[in-house]
């Protein structure tokens, strides 16, 4: 049977269940952290960022949230102590987001994260860099037939 319509031959099932399966395997291992997999992410763009603190709005961006969904997630960072709102200097309608000393400190036990990760998926790492560079450049390519 040639059939299109089989579930195990979509790829929009694939990815959904590949998706489901990484982020069960991140659950326990950001649990011990005190961290969500949402807020593991805005974490991993502030310690790439450095003491260049981003907007929300730029925040947003980065990581394809809406600030609906991104600012209750920011102040759960912040009710945790990981990360301070302030007003923009400049502009006071700009809110950017800094990291604290405790959000700092996060980073390096966070360092092994990756690894666990990448370990439990059997893959290799150059396997796992193709698939990451495969799946960014759909998400790019649809984004940009979007318009967005």
């Amino acid at each position: 049977m040639d059939d299109d319509l089989v579930l195990r031959r979509q790829v929009c099932f694939a990815l959904y269940t590949a998706s489901r399966a990484v982020t069960d395997v991140y659950r326990p291992i950001l649990d011990r952290l005190g961290l969500t997999y949402p807020q593991y992410l805005v974490l991993l763009v502030l310690w790439e960022r450095g003491d260049a603190a981003p907007t929300v709005s730029e925040l947003g961006a980065e990581l394809r949230l809406d600030s609906g969904t991104l600012s209750p997630l920011l102040k759960r960072l912040e009710g945790a102590g990981l990360v301070v709102r302030r007003r923009a200097a400049r502009d006071e309608r700009r809110v950017e987001i800094e990291l604290t000393d405790a959000g700092r400190a996060l980073r390096e036990p966070a360092c092994d994260v990756p690894h666990r990760v990448a370990a439990s998926t059997g893959l290799t790492l150059d396997e796992l860099v193709a698939l990451r560079d495969t799946l960014t450049r759909v998400t790019e390519t649809i984004h940009r037939q979007k318009g967005k």
